[in-house]
């Protein structure tokens, strides 16, 4: 996808719409200090639908992202599998509803909401603070600092 797409969020929703596609990694760049390589795609949707009164975005997105394991330093694939409902509210409704738990998740609607923000905004929030693989990935690391001279050692033997 070369352009980024642009919709009116409330239309968008109100009518059903529906938006899909593909997206480089490396042209989602607030992603690019969390990860180790910045090759591959991303499929994403967005549905928009009405109930009631209430407009709302169903976004999905699929990947797999490379980040640095904390654990061993090594490099992690991280499967993105992220499903979330957004509802969509009017700047001063979301303003006076900030403390509202239901609307925790909500979205400002726009007349021009940019579809690979928003795809890259809910990308950012399903990152791990400290990524790490399993124990049994990590072990090979973890052993190989254990198995390691001590820098101690040396001093050792220069006291003696």
């Amino acid at each position: 996808m070369n352009a980024r797409p642009l919709i009116d969020s409330l239309s968008f929703a109100r009518n059903g719409e529906e938006i899909s596609g593909e997206v480089l990694i490396a042209s989602l760049t607030r992603l690019h200090d969390s990860l180790t390589r910045k090759v591959g795609l991303i499929d994403f949707q967005v549905r928009g639908r009405q109930e009631k009164n209430q407009c709302f975005f169903e976004v999905s997105i699929n990947g797999t992202l490379y980040l640095c394991c904390q654990r061993c330093l090594g490099e992690l694939n991280f499967p993105l599998s992220i499903h979330v409902q957004l509802p969509l509210l009017a700047a001063n409704v979301l303003a006076e509803l900030s403390d509202n738990i239901e609307f925790e998740d909500a979205i400002e609607a726009s007349q021009q909401l940019d579809v690979l923000a928003l795809i890259e905004d809910e990308i950012l929030l399903a990152l791990p603070f400290a990524p790490k693989h399993d124990e049994e990935s990590c072990q090979p690391a973890l052993s190989s600092l254990k198995q390691s001279v001590s820098p101690f050692a040396a001093l050792a033997i220069l006291k003696q």
